[in-house]
């Protein structure tokens, strides 16, 4: 079976139309219909049907349509693989919210400039989501939250930032302690169902605060302003930016270091793209050691 002919099924129905599909892979419309047709006698079913300018899957290409980008992004990795001279390919990455706007657009930028050839796909979701997607083999590595768990073998984990529990609050409030605020004030909870929210739950439990509770959110920018607005305090995770714009609050440090999550690279050590997560892997330390430069020249 030719990958091409999969790679054109697949550019297809990411388009919408053979049209689109043509200009994309740079080949003729009845290119695309000769490689299409060619596919469908080799598997002996129809998997794409026109509607007009437009074309629809069947319900035979459905079932093949997962597999056949899976076999299109493995061609691409064995090309990586056997040409020692170039770094090229596609690597699938995951990324929960804070990495995906913090630290990993400076983590590609390094990584396009140095290797145009390499193409990324990226997947949002939570730590807990993309773990399962890294061991199941559908994602090469995942910017993530350190489990709370072992890792099973087949994976490893490399940490880049360590983030530290801080109390937020308004700036009128800067002159009170820490624990004072978050036994007095409203609490605006960072969610207990994420794992950097329970670090914080922990905490309060530990130094026996039991707060008087406002509201309970999984998204720390729109926490920082709800207390930019008045509405409580919080404690979070001290995240990397970007912070939301044109907010006035303060970030207080605890009496003594707690860190409330651990942020780096869960990866797949039976991928084929193993080289492709190396380059990653050597990027993201070194965007990692210039932050810290940064910070501690703040």
């Amino acid at each position: 079976m030719d990958v091409n002919f999969l790679r054109t099924f697949v550019a297809v129905v990411d388009q919408g139309s053979m049209a689109a599909a043509s200009r994309l892979l740079n080949i003729s419309p009845s290119a695309i219909a000769q490689q299409l047709q060619a596919l469908e006698r080799e598997l002996g079913a129809p998997l794409i049907v026109r509607v007009g300018r437009t074309v629809r899957m069947t319900e035979q290409g459905g079932r093949i349509l997962t597999h056949a980008r899976q076999l299109v992004r493995d061609a691409t990795g064995l090309k990586s693989i056997a040409n020692d001279a170039a770094v090229s390919g596609e690597l699938r990455l995951g990324a929960c919210p804070t990495p995906l706007t913090g630290m990993l657009p400076e983590i590609l930028a390094r990584v396009s400039f140095r290797f145009p050839d390499v193409q990324v796909h990226i997947q949002s979701g939570n730590s807990a989501q993309l773990y399962a997607e890294v061991e199941s083999g559908n994602l090469d590595a995942a910017f993530v939250l350190e489990a709370p768990y072992p890792l099973p073998k087949t994976c490893d984990w490399r940490m880049l930032r360590e983030e530290p529990l801080i109390t937020l609050a308004p700036v009128h409030l800067a002159h009170h302690s820490p624990h004072e605020l978050l036994a007095n004030q409203p609490l605006i909870r960072y969610d207990r169902k994420l794992w950097g929210g329970r670090h914080a739950d922990e905490y309060l439990r530990r130094h026996h605060i039991v707060p008087h509770e406002r509201f309970e959110l999984n998204a720390l920018n729109a926490i920082a302003v709800m207390v930019d607005r008045g509405l409580g305090v919080s404690l979070v995770p001290d995240w990397s930016p970007p912070w939301p714009e044109g907010i006035s609050i303060v970030r207080l440090p605890l009496p003594t270091v707690e860190i409330g999550r651990r942020i780096g690279v869960v990866w797949s050590r039976g991928t084929i793209r193993l080289r492709l997560v190396k380059v990653l892997l050597e990027e993201a330390s070194a965007a990692s050691t210039l932050a810290k430069h940064r910070l501690a020249a703040q």
